[in-house]
């Protein structure tokens, strides 16, 4: 799949699924259930154990649905998702020699930015799209004043958005949204699957329905 079909896949969905797993081995058994539910782009992140393993798996298992790598910081994890696998790659930081790394791997990249420098940095240098983050720290009001001037920028907003606010980013210009599937939990504890499918496909409803 060439690069341009995937960023229109991403386009057309509007949502990125953020999979940070402590334990590895449930990495399938996660990806299924968001699946299920309507979930068609997704990456898991640099910080889940044996995340480039668990890329090809899921390359392997889920054809149908584009799989990327998140948390990607540097250009040594950037080349080891792509060889994994990884059909598009996000960052949570400005680092744009990643850019011509997913660009020759023909893959996009959704690179982090948080200030009107980074966003215009990142999107100069060929983003495909610009992820702010924190989202929820700055706030719907802060987004909706960085894509006023910065219109033409494929702007998402990523990082603690809530189901009761999704609309609000989408009305202050957001392109899409990225959610984490798993919060991060107690050690030891096994994930609530049935609570994770539940969650999911009310955004993926809500999303599908605006």
């Amino acid at each position: 799949m060439e690069r341009k079909d995937i960023v229109k896949i991403i386009e057309a969905e509007k949502l990125v699924l953020v999979t940070r797993l402590k334990d590895s081995k449930q990495a399938s058994m996660v990806l299924k259930s968001l699946i299920d539910v309507g979930v068609k782009v997704m990456e898991i992140t640099s910080n889940t154990p044996n995340f480039e393993e668990e890329i090809t798996k899921a390359r392997k298992l889920f054809p149908d649905v584009l799989i990327g790598a998140g948390t990607v910081i540097n250009k040594e994890i950037a080349k080891k998702a792509i060889n994994a696998g990884a059909q598009f790659i996000v960052t949570p930081n400005t680092d744009i020699s990643l850019i011509k790394i997913a660009h020759n791997n023909n893959i996009p990249i959704l690179m982090g930015a948080l200030t009107p420098t980074e966003v215009c940095t990142a999107s100069e240098a060929g983003a495909d799209f610009v992820k702010l983050f924190p989202a929820d720290i700055m706030g719907v009001p802060y987004f909706k004043s960085i894509k006023a001037p910065l219109d033409k920028v494929k702007l998402f907003a990523v990082g603690g958005i809530e189901l009761d606010s999704v609309q609000d980013w989408f009305n202050a210009g957001a392109m899409g949204i990225g959610i984490a599937s798993v919060l991060q939990e107690p050690d030891n504890c096994p994930i609530d699957l049935a609570e994770v499918e539940s969650r999911i496909a009310k955004f993926v409803k809500h999303i599908k329905s605006s």
